[in-house]
């Protein structure tokens, strides 16, 4: 590329001169390209160590007047190609230009501007392209995708100087951080150690320090460690690992591929050395943290973060922090853990102003909000920038407060506006038809509890006994509504409320019944989800309901298992709710659709809040609170719990030793995380548990969960069984009780089976989450989300061995493959299905992943990436014919005709290559040679598929095809046609369906000429690398002989006696023999006629052989892979009296055959092809001759995964040295 001219001051140090004129000198760097010598040797070496390479290019042009000693870098290149391009049009546009000035000022002068111009232009004309990586960058990327293969997909995040421990030996070099792989290289005195990992592989990344390896970081894979040391900045280089790990991981997941993030804002000044995606995932990170940090929505993106003081009015003080500005929301966080913490929806804003700055208060900020209250920020150190950013986002808010009530009242304009009122059980019964939800449903307005307890007093008054307990419990909650209501006076109510450690104690304390709902709203974000959607869950309940997929099915059947105990979910109005709601939200997110307990979850949501108001929160927990907990294989959950493991490892080291050797932890622990502790625990207390888990988040399960063991580890340490230590944890969880409920208790189902005679003392539940805060209050959250990083390795990589053994069980008994070679073939045929996500296919991945699918069906590749694993592993080596081949073998083998398979049909193809015997084998054959695999025109046009045997009028072609059975086929029709068969006669047909289909010979159709003709082709192409090449096409010639004669013969039986012209069989005999070879060892015309008689017939013609090619090297006696041995070294029984040979052929008989066509009433059968292969025994020993399939695992294996892609340049580089 043209740079802008630099001063050289040393031109010839490390460098070659190519080309020179007067003017300009074309240049190569030492240790680049051939040869060097000890200094080439040298210079490649500090290329390597220093990166000059990704800092100089390869190539370069310096400008030169006169006798100056001063040269001008104008333009550089990373392949000689490029450069040329470059030189060339200097010699064309600029050499006559420059002879006409005098004086070398000017001409240095006008050659600077000329090029300046040139840079200009460019960047005018393709800025987005050019500014999006700065130019070293791109030279690095450039360097990595030569040094392994890369293609241009595949995009380099960043590169850092760093040691490679090979042995005990490190290895100074650079690693590449690319979006899907990890790369090594470095090349030190002529020894060159190159390494890449794929993301998907990687099951552990450690930062770690030892006395072997000084602050280094492990990645570990399935089958090794590699170790890497000696960053400048280790910590940057490891935190972008884990990024990359965790796309990776992501990948695997989901199947999606990485698509960056092109809306990210420009950066102010061009970062050195920083590419548009390592910027993309630092931002990814920040808004992870952000969102976390303030529950919010996966789309708000941080805009920036400022440090500044907010004025607390509650404690009369500025508290320091920092600002954070996003499309949606002005954040506050103190600096201090829990001191304060604010969030100022924009949506809310009503004025920002700029208020007088003093020595007290600098820059201070106004920011008033619609529910009257005001937030006054100082210190800002750039208030008129972060002002104007402000004012920018309120303008892209909509006034959403008017609008948002008018859609709340009217959500559909079908709701009919006089509804009339109804008792809570049968309000669904007064809807009208085809709706499924109005907002003057009971539930639409309030949560099922309050619904509940308006019937209490008739209902449960008479029985309630003890009135003094109701009435102190009674007391209690309005004292904690008052205690409420004085903060909310305080620190504001609603979505701008200040949040302090205050908030906190309250919520520990327990929230009342009466403000549950709102609050769990304004906890979790759901509260602002739900405001800037109005009436999204009513049109999502009209699209869902009344749909039939596999989630309602399994949320109809779990229905009423969500808390039978519970009257709100005994009638009608509380299941219809708890319905919708699933149903909805299974609609809106069909990856997750509906998981075992969300039911639980979702219920107790309801009892507190209205169907919409449950729905947000349902949003909330799935999608921010607990990511990944309810997929179809939970892996959230399974994360958690191996973090519940580690955890349970460094605070309670005696007790984790133990419950591992009796694998409780792992037992125990995903009911817990799943339903937040509302399935093991009552629900009065359990509930107290959810209200600190949407303040706090998971670290509170994680809490309890670690003070539960605490509180029993003497009695679990003295266990002998799982049994007994389950036993001892599910009693004491059923007897942590909340004395301070006002509810009517409900009885635990559990507690009831396991009370027994002498019942545990109870625990009170405040005092279980006391002590959790106690013991282990000093969790934090961000230690959290590391460690389950690692553990999401772990679970996701030991989730793809289950799925690969369940695959291989699967298919093992109808394969002859080992165990072994399956596992190992399985993973090249997944990383082939992944390739897809990387670098883009026919049709993505995830439309061909379906995770519900069992795990045979889930990865599935397409043709081409069929024929690249065909060719590789297949023992049939057909040369330029193998990718035809393989082509015809994915269409047999692709039985619905979507295009693609999946591994159980690919390792049918290839089972059959390589442990059938000779029959096996050669039925394999022959069926590549008929419709459907010959080729996709003749399985999709019947008129073009039965052209072949169309001479006369009867439809004797398809006869032929079919070998005799279509006519017990079309009595089947005909018996089907008179009259409809019962159900017992489809379950024996389906039935035969389902077993084993044991094909016999005699099911196969029979084959005509120009099949038999295509069979051949791919026979002689098999054999030309074989050492027994001469013997098998001796063998192969015979056969086709014979079989020629063999179907001329059936001929005259089919047709009984309507005999074709003679011209037609020495048609086809002379598409299978050379000809003769005259006395002097020469083949005619150099080409076997072989090519002649197949255009002569309306085949494909092989392509002639290129001048200079390795065919034309061989020596003149020896056949081509198309021709087959000389008629004169066949023995004479081999020749039938009525053959004509080609060398003995009259001009006439050439002159018929030109216009004739292949025999439309020849063919042969299977049986007939079998017997007269069974009479060469060349062609029986390479058919019966056993392959190894590990040899080729391991030479696919040792290409890596990675597909190469030729560099443009070599061949241009080539040519070149070539002068």
């Amino acid at each position: 590329m043209w740079i802008t001219p630099e001063e050289v001051l040393l031109a010839n140090a490390l460098w070659v001169s190519e080309r020179a004129n007067p003017y300009f000198i074309l240049q190569r760097r030492k240790g680049h390209g051939r040869g060097g010598g000890i200094t080439g040797l040298l210079v490649g070496t500090l290329d390597v160590v220093l990166d000059s390479s990704a800092r100089v290019a390869p190539y370069r042009i310096l400008h030169q007047t006169g006798e100056s000693q001063i040269f001008w870098n104008i333009a550089c290149g990373s392949s000689r190609k490029e450069i040329t391009e470059h030189w060339e049009w200097l010699e064309t546009n600029l050499l006559q230009t420059l002879s006409i000035f005098d004086n070398d000022d000017d001409i240095t002068t006008f050659v600077k501007g000329k090029i300046q111009g040139i840079i200009a232009e460019e960047n005018k004309s393709g800025k987005p392209q050019e500014d999006e990586d700065p130019g070293k960058f791109r030279e690095a990327e450039l360097k990595m995708r030569k040094l392994f293969g890369m293609p241009e997909e595949e995009k380099l995040v960043n590169y850092y100087p760093c040691s490679y421990w090979k042995g005990r030996v490190p290895r100074q070099g650079w690693i590449y951080l690319s979006v899907n792989h990890l790369c090594f290289y470095s090349f030190l005195l002529g020894k060159e150690v190159s390494l890449v990992v794929q993301w998907t592989d990687v099951t552990q990344l450690d930062k770690n320090a030892t006395l072997v390896f000084p602050e280094s970081i492990r990645v570990s894979t399935r089958d090794t460690e590699h170790f890497f040391s000696m960053f400048l900045n280790i910590n940057e280089t490891f935190k972008l690992m884990e990024q990359l790990a965790n796309i990776a991981m992501r990948q695997l997941l989901d199947n999606e591929s990485f698509a960056a993030d092109r809306s990210l804002p420009k950066p102010c000044k061009t970062l050195k050395n920083v590419s548009a995606l390592k910027r993309d995932l630092d931002a990814r990170a920040k808004n992870e943290r952000y969102r976390a940090l303030f529950r919010l929505t996966q789309d708000e993106r941080l805009d920036g973060h400022t440090d500044c003081t907010l004025w607390t009015p509650f404690a009369k003080m500025h508290v320091v922090g920092q600002m954070f500005v996003s499309n949606n929301y002005i954040c506050f966080a103190s600096r201090e853990e829990d001191l304060c913490q604010l969030i100022i929806p924009l949506r809310e804003v009503t004025i920002v102003e700029k208020a007088d700055s003093s020595s007290v208060l600098p820059s201070p900020l106004s920011i008033s909000t619609k529910n009257k209250m005001t937030f006054l920020f100082a210190n800002l150190k750039d208030r008129d920038f972060l002002v104007q950013r402000i004012s920018d986002f309120l303008q892209r808010t909509p006034d959403r407060p008017c609008s948002l009530s008018s859609q709340s009242e009217n959500p559909s304009p079908s709701t009919p506006p006089s509804l009339p009122p109804s008792p809570p059980v049968l309000g669904l019964g007064e809807m009208p038809q085809n709706q499924h939800y109005s907002p003057s449903l009971p539930t639409a307005k309030k949560g099922l509890l309050q619904i509940y307890q308006q019937d209490v007093p008739e209902e449960l008054g008479p029985k309630v006994t003890n009135m003094t307990v109701t009435t102190r419990a009674a007391t209690r909650e309005k004292m904690k509504e008052e205690s409420w209501n004085i903060h909310f006076f305080e620190f504001g109510r609603g979505v701008c409320m200040y949040r302090t450690s205050k908030t906190r104690e309250l919520v520990l304390n327990g929230i009342p019944e009466s403000l549950r709902g709102e609050l769990w709203l304004l906890f979790s974000g759901a509260q602002n989800e739900m405001a800037t959607h109005p009436g999204y869950y009513g049109s999502l309940v009209e699209q869902a309901m009344g749909k039939c997929t596999l989630a309602t099915e399994e949320i109809e059947r779990d229905l009423h298992r969500s808390m039978p105990e519970h009257h709100a979910f005994q009638n009608e109005m509380g299941i219809a709710a708890l319905r919708r709601v699933l149903t909805a939200y299974a609609y809106r997110n069909p990856s997750i659709g509906y998981c075992q307990a969300m039911n639980i979850v979702t219920s107790v949501l309801l009892l507190y809040c209205t169907e919409e108001e449950a729905f947000w929160l349902l949003v909330a927990l799935c999608e921010r609170m607990l990511p990944d907990y309810y997929n179809t294989r939970v892996v959230g959950a399974l994360v958690d719990q191996g973090v519940f493991e580690e955890l349970t490892r460094e605070c309670l080291p005696l007790l984790y030793e133990h419950m591992q050797d009796l694998g409780v932890i792992s037992t125990i622990s995903l009911s817990w995380f799943l339903t937040l502790f509302l399935s093991v625990m009552p629900f009065d207390s359990a509930v107290l548990l959810v209200d600190c888990f949407f303040y706090e988040g998971i670290k509170v399960i994680f809490q309890v969960a670690l003070a539960v063991l605490h509180a029993n580890m003497d009695q679990l340490l003295s266990c002998s069984d799982e049994g007994e230590a389950m036993t001892i944890l599910g009693r004491y969880l059923d007897n942590v009780v909340n004395k301070q409920t006002v509810s009517p208790p409900i009885p635990h189902l559990h507690a009831l089976l396991t009370s027994g005679n002498n019942p545990p003392p109870e625990i009170d539940v405040f005092e279980l989450i006391k002590a959790s805060y106690e013991k282990f209050g000093s969790l934090r959250a961000d230690v959290i989300e590391q460690m389950r990083f690692k553990q999401r390795l772990k679970v996701i990589q030991s989730l793809e061995d289950t799925a690969k053994r369940s695959v291989v069980r699967a298919i093992m008994t109808e394969s002859a493959f080992t165990i072994e070679e399956l596992e190992e073939l399985y993973v090249l045929f997944k990383a082939k299905h992944i390739m897809s996500c990387y670098w883009g296919a026919s049709s993505t991945a995830a439309e061909r992943h379906d995770p519900s699918l069992p795990y045979l069906e889930q990865y599935r590749i397409d043709c081409g990436q069929f024929i690249q694993l065909f060719s590789a592993l297949a023992p049939w080596s057909c040369g330029l014919h193998t990718n035809t081949l393989s082509s015809r073998l994915f269409r047999l083998l692709d039985q619905n005709k979507d295009s693609l398979i999946n591994f159980k049909e690919f390792v049918t193809g290839l089972s059959g290559m390589y442990h059938g015997d000779m029959t096996e084998k050669l039925k394999l054959l022959y069926k590549l040679h008929l419709p459907p695999a010959l080729c996709p025109e003749e399985a999709e046009s019947a008129l073009e598929a039965t052209q072949f045997f169309t001479d006369d009028d009867t439809p004797q072609g398809e006869e032929l095809k079919e070998a005799g059975d279509a006519s017990a086929a079309g009595d089947t029709d005909e018996r089907k046609e008179e009259k409809p068969k019962d159900y017992k006669y489809y379950l024996r047909m389906w039935a035969k369906e389902k077993e084993p289909k044991k094909e016999s010979i005699k099911d196969l159709p029979r084959m005509n000429q120009e099949q038999f003709i295509e069979m051949c082709k791919t026979l002689y192409n098999m054999f030309s690398e074989d050492p027994m090449e001469q013997e098998l096409y001796h063998g192969i010639a015979t056969v086709a002989s014979l079989l020629l004669r063999i179907g001329e013969v059936g001929k005259k039986f089919t047709n009984n006696g309507n005999k074709k012209t003679e011209a037609q069989l020495p048609s086809a005999v002379d598409a299978l023999q050379p000809e003769r070879e005259d006395s002097s060892g020469e083949g005619g015309s150099g080409q076997s006629l072989v090519s002649k008689a197949l255009a002569e017939a309306q085949l494909e013609t092989p392509p002639p052989t290129a001048p200079g090619s390795d065919e034309e090297a061989k020596d003149d006696t020896s056949v081509s892979s198309y021709s087959v041995v000389s008629a004169g070294s066949l023995q004479c029984e081999d020749i039938a009296d009525d053959t004509v040979l080609i060398g003995c052929m009259s001009g006439d008989a050439v002159d018929r055959r030109r216009g004739s066509a292949p025999d439309a009433d020849w063919s042969i059968s299977f049986e007939q092809v079998l017997a007269s292969f069974l009479t060469e025994t060349s062609l029986v020993d390479y058919f019966e001759k056993k392959h190894d399939i590990q040899s080729k695992i391991m030479a696919c294996k040792s290409l890596r995964v990675v597909e190469r892609q030729t560099s443009t340049s070599s061949d241009h580089d080539f040519s070149l040295n070539a002068h």
